[in-house]
């Protein structure tokens, strides 16, 4: 009897001595601590090795935020986020666009179609040069007058370059055009320096015609939009537009997608292309631009404004404090998308016209004479 519990004993200690790790641990709870903790210690070691380098992230370049956003910091991934917005220009579905403020209008109606924070005032940043060019134009001076950039055309505001030197001279239209196409902040300047009466009379005239356009919403402190204290709505800027459109040379301007223009002593002229990336691409798409303006300053983010013909009708577009670099342009090409799935729906809905929101600009956006 004793062989049989000396071999059964024999038989338990093997057992013991060959188990797996995993149940020899089980049987040992100090043992368990111990490994658990020397794993612990290993994978803390693995994850330390993929901390944000310190010494990287002095050369990141921090996110604007609007000034009139930081009580709400948005993540700097807010801006791609934008960028990518889908929204909904399907056939079956709602437009939905991710601009802040937004205004899409049929010009020949006034029927509102697309509205987003209609009245909020907000910086507007270089959409201002349509009515500093509407300011020269009424002024009926001599566009082949030569105007020279001078030290008070220089941005001490916001610090922005310019391919402009300080004595450089060209024609007031080439001024304009410069201003325009390429929004060229000394070039907007020197057209209020060079104006009768200097920057205090035509800033004075910028909002004598904001008010006789019926902009009672806007203020412009500037002829290039640099100052945030530029501010409108979409609302007024529809109206902006309108009036804008009446100009022939604002439009002819505003299409163009290059221009190239001799500076100074420069053997080779310098080659200026439109801010509008929907303007150069019209030669070779389907989008009929009628007239268009971009701005961008941090507190007014990403702008657009234009007027174009979607489905077959004339329309205004304001895309007002966008996040993304490409938000503004997106919203275009869904608002163009959408129009063209859903307008001979709609227009057959409402007996010719487009009435989506019930507003109407009727009687508020007349044909103002230049």
């Amino acid at each position: 009897m004793s062989f049989y519990k000396h071999c059964l004993k024999v038989l338990l200690m093997c057992s013991i001595a060959f188990a797996p790790a995993g149940q020899a641990i089980a049987k040992s709870p100090s043992k368990k601590q111990t490994v658990s903790a020397a794993k612990s210690k290993k994978y803390s070691t693995r994850s330390s090795q993929y901390r944000v380098n310190p010494e990287k992230t002095k050369s990141m370049r921090p996110v604007k935020l609007h000034a009139h956003a930081r009580k709400s910091a948005r993540p700097a991934i807010d801006a791609e986020m934008f960028d990518s917005f889908q929204g909904k220009s399907g056939s079956n579905g709602n437009l939905s666009i991710a601009s802040t403020k937004a205004l899409v209008m049929n010009q020949n109606t006034h029927e509102i179609i697309y509205s987003k924070n209609l009245d909020t005032p907000t910086p507007i940043a270089s959409v201002t040069k349509l009515m500093t060019a509407m300011v020269v134009l009424d002024a009926k001076l001599n566009l082949n007058d030569q105007v020279s950039i001078t030290d008070m055309d220089v941005d001490y505001l916001k610090g922005t370059s310019s391919r402009l030197p300080v004595g450089t001279t060209m024609t007031r239209e080439d001024m304009l055009n410069l201003a325009l196409i390429a929004s060229e902040n000394r070039a907007a300047s020197a057209l209020a320096t060079n104006y009768p009466g200097g920057k205090a009379r035509f800033i004075q005239d910028m909002n004598a015609k904001a008010a006789s356009l019926g902009m009672m919403n806007t203020h412009f402190e500037d002829s290039t939009g640099l100052t945030s204290n530029n501010v409108s709505t979409a609302m007024d800027l529809a109206k902006m537009v309108h009036a804008a459109y009446q100009y022939p040379l604002i439009r002819q301007i505003t299409t163009t997608s290059d221009y190239d223009l001799n500076v100074g002593s420069r053997r080779q002229p310098i080659h200026f292309h439109n801010t509008n990336a929907l303007v150069r691409e019209s030669t070779n798409s389907s989008w009929e631009i009628g007239l268009s303006k971009t701005g961008y300053i941090s507190e007014a983010g990403r702008c657009l404004v234009m007027q174009a013909t979607i489905a077959g009708e004339p329309l205004i577009l304001v895309l007002l404090d966008s996040v993304g670099k490409l938000t503004r342009i997106g919203d275009a090409r869904r608002i163009k998308k959408w129009m063209e799935h859903n307008y001979s729906t709609l227009s057959s809905q409402n007996d010719g016209g487009i009435v989506l929101t019930g507003l109407s600009m009727s009687k508020t956006l007349g044909d103002e004479a230049n």
